[in-house]
């Protein structure tokens, strides 16, 4: 496949696992077949509220699922049957340092689902650890080069830029300055230095921009050695809706990014609610179809340079 993905491109994610865990069902591993069994269940909730989207008009051929293997199993192989573009991540969860979920055996885990789009999250600092940078960059280029022989699913790559805590002392310790100042031009730095390293994306999945300049600046890095199809999409960080609204505005209007993937923003809290029981399982379906459509429409008519619309009921 020539690489590159620059179709529109609506992802539901939730893949995550070791959140999903601890911080929602208080579980810790290892997990008994009854606890891994409630997570499943939990994720086809979110599942049929993508579903329940895609019926209330949002086009199919624009909408994508990322789930995992562990509790997601029945969940890709019926998208994939269903046609719905389909992503599984590679990596293990809740590392700083990316490695395989499965080790070796990482290729015939691709494999038995074939998804659309292999996905790894990755903490890349330009300025930080130097040695863990090479070691993961080493095993990211394995993926890549994988991926582009093999040639069944394209890669997906989601770009964490954490701050040092140096980098953070200079900004007198405001996360939010980071965020504005520092982190656009580093994770410009981190893509030139995968890039020559080897690494190839298909489409990178980036943290929420503040400036439509630097927006620009990720598709130019990203697009750049004639690159031309490589696409980008925002992130939602689990962050409010209005923070989101924002950064899906800013980004919608850049030629390049695609789309986004925003998660926990859609379901956390539905999924809290129905979980305590103060909403049914159609109600949580329902409200996390709501949200995802929300935020499509909201993508869509930046993209047009239509007028806001609010995810709030």
């Amino acid at each position: 496949m020539p690489r590159g993905y620059d179709r529109p491109l609506y992802i539901q994610p939730f893949d995550h696992r070791g959140s999903f865990q601890t911080k929602m069902f208080g579980f810790h591993p290892p997990l008994t077949d009854a606890q891994t069994a409630e997570i499943a269940d939990a994720k086809q909730v979110i599942y049929e509220g993508f579903l329940e989207a895609i019926a209330g008009g949002v086009l199919p051929e624009k909408a994508g699922i990322l789930v995992d293997e562990q509790f997601g199993t029945a969940i890709l192989r019926n998208a994939a049957a269903a046609g719905f573009t389909t992503a599984a991540p590679a990596e293990k969860s809740g590392q700083d340092e990316f490695d395989f979920e499965y080790g070796e055996d990482f290729a015939r885990h691709i494999e038995a689902f074939n998804p659309t789009f292999c996905k790894v999250l990755v903490r890349y600092n330009p300025e930080g650890d130097h040695a863990m940078n090479r070691e993961q960059t080493a095993r990211l280029k394995r993926l890549s080069d994988y991926l582009a022989a093999r040639g069944q699913s394209r890669f997906m790559f989601e770009l964490l830029v954490p701050p040092e805590n140096s980098q953070l002392d200079k900004l007198g310790g405001d996360k939010k300055r980071y965020d504005l100042e520092l982190r656009p031009r580093l994770m410009v730095g981190a893509i030139q230095e995968l890039q020559a390293a080897g690494v190839e994306p298909d489409l990178l999945k980036i943290e929420g921009l503040e400036r439509r300049e630097d927006c620009q600046a990720i598709v130019a890095v990203a697009r750049a050695g004639g690159r031309d199809r490589v696409g980008c999409i925002i992130l939602g960080r689990g962050e409010n809706d209005e923070k989101v609204t924002d950064w899906l505005q800013t980004a919608a209007g850049v030629p390049g990014f695609v789309g986004f993937a925003v998660g926990r923003t859609d379901f956390w809290d539905p999924l809290i609610d129905w979980r305590a029981g103060r909403t049914t399982r159609g109600e949580a379906s329902a409200e996390i179809a709501r949200r995802y459509h929300a935020f499509v429409d909201i993508f869509e008519k930046a993209r047009a340079g239509k007028a806001q619309t609010s995810v709030a009921a």
